[in-house]
């Protein structure tokens, strides 16, 4: 009985070898030498793929597909037979499966029969659009083996569980306890500008909270980059990089903190289909005790999590900071209990977002062409595609928005082997080449150009044209994407619009015919949470219009006159705007309002927002993660700003950048200064006080300094006209200088008809003394009317520049005129002694020859002919010498 047990194990033996044996004896499939053993996971590039491959282990020809998530393609998708991944290996593939794709997949278990060897690719593939959405190598296969060396995106993980109700957030990990390590998939469907957090919270507390907590928030930069990185949460507030007087504080990256490290390491991220996915590896027990929590790799520990909207770094913050996530607990943040050595997966299907276009946007408008440029692919919206792609506005192959009835323009500046078109086609590269047939709206083979000789292209979309059509090279597939054509807009709305700097901000504007009010809009081409233009030099002592959409769901625009940098200076209006609107479409933010050209109110700081439509309007922009219209703080500071105002022609709907005019303001003040500060006024004195020079000396200099002043005056007009590119008369100080230059002007015109001057002993003539009124009226009028043109154009200065010596140098022309003043009093005191002395010596005899001036005292007050003229009546006698 005590060999029972040994016999029972040699049965037992040989048991297994027959099965063994069996097993061995069993047929296989002919098709493909892959092992039993075979499993691969499909690479995610499109429609949320996702799924293992493995060969089906009893002998059968066919392939096993396990856990298969797939977003519902066309009905011409299927699985595909394939040399390789490029654009040509798959296009000259096969279908591997009937199978129609054209349905959602969550989770699924399929089995794909094949009779013929397995081919080096399996994709998923859809031949009318050229569009790979993933696929898997077969290296194992009959054909040569591939180059393995490119690692599948890493999209497959252990476990999976929805983190909010909505199930829009998902938290994958694979443990792999014995290398101490756990990695983590944070995947939600929202938009790129958000970021997704996932942490430990403190196990000293007594129920889960947020401070002390270990988290890691993963996103994507404004590049599309990918990153995660360690947070620790010392405070509910914004992170403040501390001080010598203040330490850190906020929700702030570890490293921001003393002796503090980044220890999670990025693995893999990406955007597809809207829906935003990181990997990224953490230790369990890490090294950072400080500001990390240990994990316990079979304890069930309490995580948080939370998604909202991320803060790009500035010059104030380096660093990406998550803004406040708001909404109610479980759909933007929330609480759990997790076990890392549980098996688990609730995550059934793919996330479907609402957007899943991920591609920049442009929206084309009526008069600023589209500059179309090729270059390198980086994040081609629908692999495969050719190493070369288009660029529109320096963004890759963006969504293109028209509107019908609109032209739109492009520049094309690609090059001589590109030649843009608008097809039907989705690949593009002539499709009567694949023998295939299409529309083409506009272009061809003579729309192509390069930076120096461009070549514009005009494009009017119709009625008749479809709601999705594709901008492509003609000689080269896949090189440019999408073109949605609507119904009209904003461009149809409004009479004039421009880029402002940076051509992140379109402002649109439509003047009302009667001039009393303008309509204006604003429409940024990037995804941000508020936008806001400014009238001004910059955001600083600008009269500002914010927009933004709340958590409700509204949009609102609300006003703010701003005179500092922090939340401190920005101070709420409640200008006048009418027929208000705000949108945010994909996170791009338009909005609309009416307001007056001229606020009728006093005594409030809106009141001096005045738009002068012949004036340039100075425009500024800014955006930002998030406004809120009350409590705000430095947080809603903006995150990217233009960096230089553009001034705005309302009335030529144009603009320019603005530019430093100072140096050419200085020369037109200079110029007048000495027009009408020094030679205009100079030549009314010396035709005041030089009588006493014999002969016409003092006409000469009159003359000279009068002609002189003008000539200089003129010169100031041209660098006045070449600063405003023509002449406007709007302000005060234009309307002034107008005034002076047409009474300057009036002068030499009416000394070139002057009547004659009387002889001598003869009474002037009516016409003669209405002359010199006429004279000496205009000409002093016109050193007045000047000299108040000077100060005002100081005044324009400082309000167009904010020049900080605007005010010394009103002070010093103040000083200047004042002296002036004095001078003039004092030689009038001199002239009229001079005259009373004249007076009284003209009632004795003369002795001598009495040659007077017979000129004529243009600032005489009566008018008169002074000396000889003014004498006529006087009885002068001449003695001579008796001889004896």
């Amino acid at each position: 009985m005590a060999a029972d047990p040994l016999l029972a194990l040699l049965a037992g033996a040989l048991l297994a070898a027959a099965l063994a044996a069996a097993a061995a004896a069993a047929p296989s499939c002919p098709h493909t030498n892959l092992t039993a053993n075979f499993s691969a996971d499909l690479t995610m590039l499109q429609h949320q793929l996702r799924g293992t491959v493995r060969l089906a282990d009893d002998g059968k020809c066919a392939l096993e597909l396990t856990r298969f998530d797939l977003l519902a393609a066309s009905p011409s998708a299927r699985f595909w037979a394939a040399d390789g991944p490029a654009m040509a290996d798959l296009a000259a593939g096969r279908a591997f499966s009937p199978l129609p794709l054209n349905k959602t997949f969550r989770n699924a278990s399929l089995e794909l029969p094949f009779a013929r060897p397995l081919p080096r690719l399996l994709a998923l593939y859809d031949p009318d659009t050229s569009s790979d959405f993933g696929h898997v190598f077969l290296p194992n296969g009959t054909g040569p083996d591939l180059d393995t060396a490119a690692d599948p995106a890493p999209t497959m993980f252990d476990n999976c569980i929805p983190l909010s109700e909505t199930e829009t957030y998902r938290l994958r990990w694979t443990l792999n306890a014995s290398a101490g390590t756990v990695e983590i998939g944070l995947e939600a469907a929202v938009g790129s500008e958000y970021y997704m957090a996932f942490g430990w919270t403190d196990p000293k507390a007594n129920s889960p909270a947020m401070i002390h907590a270990d988290v890691v928030v993963a996103g994507f930069t404004e590049e599309g980059t990918p990153f995660a990185e360690d947070y620790y949460i010392s405070d509910y507030t914004e992170c403040t990089l501390g001080k010598e007087d203040s330490p850190v504080s906020g929700v702030c990256p570890d490293k921001a903190y003393e002796d503090g490290k980044n220890d999670s390491i990025l693995v893999y991220g990406h955007r597809r289909d809207g829906v935003s996915f990181v990997r990224y590896v953490r230790k369990l027990d890490a090294e950072d005790a400080k500001y990390d929590v240990p994990v316990g790799a079979t304890e069930e520990m309490a995580v948080l999590w939370s998604i909202g909207k991320l803060r790009p770094p500035d010059t104030m913050h380096p660093h990406y900071l998550p803004q406040n996530h708001g909404g109610p607990r479980d759909t933007t943040f929330g609480f759990a209990r997790l076990n890392l050595s549980e098996t688990v997966d609730n995550c059934l299907g793919p996330l479907d977002a609402d957007n899943k276009e991920d591609q920049e946007r442009i929206i084309a408008d009526r008069k600023t062409p589209l500059v179309v440029t090729s270059a390198p692919a980086v994040r081609y919206p629908n692999p495969p595609n050719p190493d070369k792609v288009l660029y529109i506005n320096k963004k890759e192959a963006p969504l293109l928005k028209v509107e019908r009835g609109v032209p739109v323009k492009f520049s094309v500046q690609a090059g001589h082997d590109v030649a843009l078109y608008i097809t039907s086609d989705p690949i593009g590269g002539n499709a009567t080449l694949r023998n295939k047939t299409e529309v083409i709206y506009a272009g061809g083979p003579d729309a192509h150009g390069v930076l120096a000789t461009p070549k514009e292209l005009v494009w009017l979309p119709d009625r008749n044209t479809p709601d999705l059509v594709y901008y492509q090279s003609l000689y080269d597939q896949k090189m440019g994407w999408k073109v949605q054509v609507v119904d009209g807009g904003l461009s149809d709305m409004y009479n004039n619009s421009v880029i402002l700097d940076d051509q992140q901000v379109t402002l649109f504007w439509t003047l009302s015919t009667d001039y009393k009010s303008i309509s204006i809009a604003a429409r940024g081409e990037k995804k941000s949470g508020y936008l806001a233009i400014g009238f001004g030099s910059g955001m600083v002592n600008s009269f500002t219009y914010v927009a933004w959409v709340g958590n409700d769901g509204v949009g609102r625009v609300k006003t703010y006159w701003i005179d500092g940098k922090s939340a401190t200076g920005i101070h709420p209006t409640s200008e006048n705007i009418t027929f208000v609107r705000c949108k945010s479409e994909n996170g791009i933010i338009t909005f609309e309002f009416t307001r007056p050209l001229n606020p009728s109110c006093t005594g409030k700081v809106e009141c001096k927002n005045i738009i002068d439509p012949t004036t340039p309007l100075k425009v500024v922009w800014a955006m930002g993660a998030s406004w809120s219209g009350d409590d705000l703080t430095d947080s809603n500071m903006h995150s990217v700003t233009s960096s230089r105002p553009i001034r705005v022609l309302l009335l030529r709907g144009s603009a320019e950048a603005e530019q430093d005019l100072r140096p050419v303001l200085a020369v037109h003040g200079f110029m007048m200064f000495v027009a009408w500060g020094i030679l205009l006024p100079g030549g009314t004195m010396a035709a005041r006080y030089l009588k006493s020079l014999k002969g016409d000396g003092w006409f000469q200099i009159h003359v000279y300094l009068q002609y002189s002043g003008i000539s200089i005056m003129f010169l100031g007009v041209l660098f006045a006209a070449a600063e405003l590119r023509g002449f406007f008369v709007s302000s005060v100080h234009v309307k002034f200088g107008v005034l002076a230059l047409l009474l300057a002007v009036l002068q030499p015109l009416n000394a070139k008809f002057r009547p004659s001057k009387p002889a001598n002993g003869e009474v002037p003539s009516r016409n003669r003394i209405l002359w010199e009124y006429l004279h000496v009226i205009t000409g002093r009028s016109a050193i007045i009317v000047g000299i108040v043109a000077l100060f005002t154009g100081m005044k324009h200065l400082g309000h167009r520049y904010d020049s900080e010596n605007v005010e010394e140098l009103t002070w010093a022309l103040m000083l200047w005129v004042l002296s002036v003043i004095v001078v003039v009093l004092c030689l009038e005191y001199k002239e009229v002694k001079r005259r009373i002395s004249d007076r009284s010596a003209r009632g004795h005899w003369v002795l001598g020859n009495t040659e007077e001036d017979d000129s004529v005292d243009l600032l005489h007050p009566d008018g008169t002919a002074r000396n000889s003229e003014s004498s006529a009546g006087v009885m002068e006698v001449q003695l001579e010498p008796l001889t004896r």
